[in-house]
């Protein structure tokens, strides 16, 4: 399954964003999925994840309250809506599929930029 982030974009501090991630060459629907992020000079960190039937969703911390993430199997999507963004949240977005319990390759990421 090859994934694909977009949606991303310089918005200012206090803006929302939704991200698509779009997977193609296989179905994402027997899965649990996630979002991670990479800021400028720091590592890939976690941001949200949900099981194959949405029922259950988890979050980081720094995102809690303010990141929904969401899916739509019959579309083969998964979606990362950001409120109240920040600057902290400047990062490159990816996706991922979940194999068991190891997350698959990340795929083409999206990046999304705030300005203060």
């Amino acid at each position: 399954v090859q994934l694909q982030a977009s949606g991303g974009g310089l918005v200012q501090a206090g803006d929302s964003l939704r991200l698509t991630c779009a997977a193609s060459g296989g179905t994402i629907s027997n899965y649990a999925m996630g979002w991670f992020r990479q800021a400028p000079g720091k590592e890939r960190e976690f941001v949200a994840y949900i099981n194959r039937s949405a029922t259950r969703k988890s979050y980081s911390d720094s995102v809690q309250g303010r990141f929904i993430v969401s899916r739509d199997n019959a579309k083969n999507t998964v979606f990362l809506q950001m409120n109240s963004l920040n600057p902290e949240d400047t990062a490159v977005y990816y996706c991922s599929l979940k194999y068991g319990n190891n997350w698959g390759s990340y795929g083409q990421g999206t990046l999304v930029t705030v300005s203060s």
